[in-house]
């Protein structure tokens, strides 16, 4: 099957009107749906949406290629969309993206699918081949132009072939590397990463062997004779690889996106001698063999936020179903010497309260399992979630689940490691069993013992949240509000977010959080404040920066912080500044007024469960027209 075979005239876009990454998968969906490519809108767009989840399809240079290969899918497609004006797709260089590939592959795909997919990632690497797709004008164009680039990169392969061949049979002395790529789905920016390589390496004059671990399985498989013989491996992956077999080699892991846009950086590090030497492990994974780079900190980070992302969906579901039974209960009325029983008087109500309550039930352990298996792997689950549930019953609260998923985790390693010398015969065993019950054990009466601490510095912390008020729940306010604006979604910011919605449960009965509300002010004002800015000083922003604001616009209102991110980075020394000041005192007057929110996200859409909707709105707008009077004060004006 060639390209050709796959972009589909019948679901083409040649003119896509979304403007931000929500309504461009949308309008997609929709076209595949149409053009009865896939069966179910709802199913397909899970898969889209769960690979977005893990790190943006948006590869930068204007190029998007989101994918998904599940049961919905009728037959194998790829959508063509281009835009003429660019959507916010969160793209991983922050620019506008105007070309979209949306890949459709069915459960039961052939090689022979998978093969053309790969060939269509390697033809967006050529800069050239992607400025005349800008140019097309008809479905029939694209086709044609795809058409004939894949002929003339079979004629270069065949001529590389040559080439490697003929070098073979000649003594070198240029340098060699090998190189792993994978991503979760293994149908784009695994070939892609590949093919980048590759064309840098050429470049850079060494020699390069890359395997790939994509849906069609493990390609150009690397030898113990191609290891041994390099001078550095490259693993350019965002899941799981076989890794032991690098042992005692000079390693640079890094993310598969990496191996897209960073090759230069990656393959000097293989070949200089600066990258660290890899020791293998048992597990034989890339994120849990200690392998990995960066600093304690930095994994840290990343274990943390496994937990967090996989807890936020419970605590956003939870949260707001039980702001919804208190509203319900208001509504219908609750006798005075019942109001104990707010949010749980009413049949409805109680019903909403027991739903919200069975969601946020699951929050401590979630927290503390993902992070466990971020740390150990699948086998850290058990232990991790565990370690929440008895911090949950234990009282200690969000704080004894952190400490108890990190536990967990360190727990099962050292099972590992205690376990590694067993005979290879009770390797089926120590996962089913050896790691799970020891771990549970050994994790919990650990948790016993931090338990009790916790319990206090828990309770001293609820206390203090219950008591905020006048000038201190103002100073606090304005220190999360600023905090949302200082890296806008990054651990800065994620910090005082997961702070915020950790006193959502310890403040329902006093009808929510203020500091869950100082958050979310504080998150709201960097977008808002560019929509505001690019309105009032025209001259400081470029047309594609003025076409943006409408759509900070809609992110500031929703609450989605990272729709300043490109102007952040754009000019971050003036931008940051004065998001920060507008955040800091949003986020100080709704303490300060002790406003308070019932629900962890939401924006303008949640306003009904704050306490002062209106006077909340004003203080966001406030800290937004300061912000962006600011912005418009330092920065400079663009030249014409």
């Amino acid at each position: 099957m060639d390209i050709k075979d796959l972009l589909v005239k019948d679901v083409m876009i040649m003119d896509l009107q979304a403007t931000d990454k929500k309504g461009a998968i949308d309008e997609m969906v929709q076209k595949m749906y149409d053009g009865g490519r896939i069966s179910d809108i709802d199913t397909y767009k899970q898969g889209i949406l769960a690979r977005e989840a893990q790190t943006s399809t948006g590869l930068g240079d204007g190029i998007a290629m989101p994918h998904a290969k599940n049961s919905a899918v009728k037959e194998a497609t790829v959508l063509f969309a281009k835009s003429n004006k660019g959507v916010d797709y969160e793209a991983l260089d922050g620019q506008p993206t105007y070309l979209f590939f949306m890949i459709a592959a069915p459960e039961g795909a052939n090689d022979t699918h998978l093969q053309a997919l790969a060939a269509l990632s390697r033809l967006l690497i050529d800069p050239d081949f992607v400025g005349k797709l800008k140019d097309t004008k008809t479905p029939g164009d694209v086709q044609n132009l795809f058409q004939s680039a894949e002929e003339a990169k079979e004629a270069e392969e065949k001529r590389e072939q040559e080439e490697e061949t003929a070098k073979n049979n000649q003594e070198t002395d240029r340098k060699f590397v090998v190189a792993v790529t994978a991503c979760p789905t293994g149908i784009a920016h695994t070939y892609m990463a590949e093919d980048a390589l590759k064309k840098k390496a050429k470049e850079m004059g060494v020699d390069i062997k890359v395997e790939t671990n994509g849906s069609e399985g493990i390609k150009n498989r690397l030898t113990a004779e191609d290891i041994a013989r390099a001078a550095g491996v490259i693993v350019a992956a965002d899941k799981k690889v076989e890794m032991n077999r690098f042992d005692g080699k000079e390693l640079v892991n890094r993310p598969v996106s990496d191996g897209i846009r960073k090759t230069e950086e990656l393959i000097t590090l293989a070949t200089n001698g600066s990258a660290p030497i890899f020791h293998s492990s048992e597990s034989d994974s890339k994120e849990d063999d200690g392998s990995a780079e960066g600093s304690v900190g930095s994994r840290i980070y990343k274990d943390l936020m496994n937990g967090v992302s996989h807890m936020l969906p419970f605590v956003i579901g939870g949260g707001i179903a039980i702001a919804l039974s208190f509203m319900i209960d208001q509504f219908i009325g609750v006798p005075q010497d019942q109001l104990s029983h707010l949010g749980s008087y009413n049949e409805a109500a109680s019903w909403f309260n027991q739903i919200g309550g069975a969601a946020f039930g699951f929050m401590l352990p979630v927290l503390a399992g993902f992070i466990a298996s971020s740390i150990a792997d699948r086998p850290g689950l058990i232990a991790g979630f565990a370690a929440g549930a008895l911090a949950n019953t234990g009282g200690a609260g969000f704080l004894g689940a952190l400490i108890g998923g990190f536990l967990a985790g360190y727990v099962i390693v050292f099972l590992k490691k205690l376990f590694k010398g067993l005979p290879k015969s009770l390797d089926g065993i120590k996962t089913i069993l050896f790691y799970p019950v020891f771990g549970l054990l050994i994790t919990g009466g650990l948790m016993l013992l931090v338990n009790i601490p916790m319990k206090v510095i828990n309770d001293g912390l609820n206390n203090f949240l219950l008591g905020l008020d006048g000038t201190n729940a103002a100073l606090l306010g304005a220190l999360l509000g600023g905090m949302m604006a200082i890296d806008l979604g990054g651990p800065i910011n994620k910090a005082a977010y997961v702070f915020g919605t950790a006193s959502i449960a310890a403040t329902v009965t006093e009808g929510g959080s203020i500091i869950m509300a100082s958050v979310m002010a504080g998150g709201m004002v960097p977008p808002l404040a560019i929509f505001i800015a690019t309105l009032i000083f025209k001259n400081k922003f470029t047309q594609d920066q003025k076409d943006a604001g409408l759509t900070n616009l809609v992110m500031g209102l929703s609450f989605v912080t990272e729709g300043a991110i490109p102007f952040a980075a754009a000019d971050p020394l003036r931008v940051i500044p004065s998001f920060v000041v507008g955040s800091a005192l949003a986020g100080g007057l709704v303490g300060g007024f002790g406003i308070r929110l019932l629900a962890p996200h939401g924006g303008v859409f949640v306003a009904l469960l704050l306490s002062h909707p209106l006077l909340y709105l004003v203080f966001i707008a406030i800290g937004a027209i300061v912000s962006a009077v600011i912005l418009g004060i330092v920065k400079k004006t663009v030249p014409k």
